[in-house]
């Protein structure tokens, strides 16, 4: 593959943030075969990025711990390092489907026509400032119609109607069908209660699933504990990078989840899916995909667990009455 000039992505967080942009680079290789595509993103989530097979090079971005070690000289001389690496990119256009000051400001030291949004399209208006190009893009769009939109529109295209995230899933492990229960999120106010989730983890349990339970806080594997303390014979999924919970999450029978980044990974894989939505409206960033999901709830909703196995049941677990 020739590999100049190139393109350079900017999207660095969050997790489902940064799966939500999986579409618009499946979009983008199709429409450009033999260029090098580049994603900056955030140190934490550069596993995901190269899970993607357009993406030639990840570029990790440290934001969030600099932040934390702003008078650490090793900070500034890591600043120093990531800006000399971007300008050694060789690239045509730089692409910010970000949208935010922080994003806008690596834009800004990255090589070639910086592309993003237009200062209504976004809620930090000033990051538009930073960009050569700037599109209009609606602000009522789901994520993922909006990252494809603004790369349609700075590289020529218009993206068709089918929502490819271009992953490959890895070959499956030997054993028992099994289910994911994604009971981890950024906010207690999203959380489901632990009741439900025992709930409906004795009756996958009945149906013959394997319940694996995932976490990446302290405060997420003492909920675990507690929840492997009253389903049966489940498993506590070993913290791991996310490339391999991806995995896991790529070859489960079902995912049931709350509103977390993981969720987007059980769409992008097209695995059946359930979402349980409680303080959050999943209309502009809920689950979106080829696969069969269910979106139950909502702001101030809190769903019965028997309403998630009544919809697992129609989708083919257990047996609906």
């Amino acid at each position: 593959m020739a590999h100049a000039p190139g393109l350079i992505f900017i999207k660095t967080s969050s997790l489902g943030d940064v799966v939500h942009q999986m579409p618009a680079m499946t979009d983008a290789r199709r429409h450009n075969p033999d260029v090098k595509f580049t994603w900056v993103v955030e140190e934490a989530f550069a596993p995901l990025a190269r899970l993607h097979p357009a993406i030639d090079e990840v570029v990790p971005v440290a934001t969030r711990r600099w932040r934390s070690q702003l008078l650490s000289p090793a900070t500034w001389r890591e600043v120093s390092a990531f800006k000399a690496r971007l300008r050694e990119i060789s690239a045509a256009k730089t692409i910010d489907t970000q949208g935010l000051l922080r994003s806008a400001l690596i834009a800004h030291y990255a090589p070639g026509e910086r592309h993003g949004y237009d200062a209504s399209s976004i809620r930090e208006p000033l990051a538009s400032r930073f960009y050569d190009v700037t599109h209009s893009v609606s602000r009522s769009l789901h994520a993922v119609t909006r990252n494809r939109t603004l790369t349609g529109l700075s590289l020529g295209y218009q993206p068709d109607a089918v929502i490819d995230y271009g992953l490959v899933r890895p070959p499956a492990a030997a054993g028992a069908p099994y289910a994911v229960l994604l009971h981890g999120t950024s906010k207690a106010t999203k959380e489901w209660r632990e009741s439900e989730w025992i709930g409906l983890g004795k009756w996958l349990r009945r149906q013959g699933l394997d319940v694996v339970l995932p976490w990446g806080t302290e405060r997420e594997r003492l909920r675990c504990e507690r929840l492997a303390g009253g389903i049966p014979q489940s498993r506590i999924l070993a913290r791991q990078p996310l490339d391999a919970t991806a995995g896991v999450i790529a070859n489960a029978a079902l995912v049931v989840g709350v509103d977390t980044g993981l969720l987007h990974l059980a769409a992008a894989y097209a695995v059946p899916l359930i979402a349980v939505f409680i303080a959050t409206d999943p209309g502009l960033t809920g689950p979106v995909g080829g696969g069969s999901i269910v979106v139950l709830g909502g702001k101030g909703e809190s769903p019965a667990f028997a309403q998630v196995i009544a919809e697992a049941e129609k989708l083919g677990f257990g047996q609906a009455p």
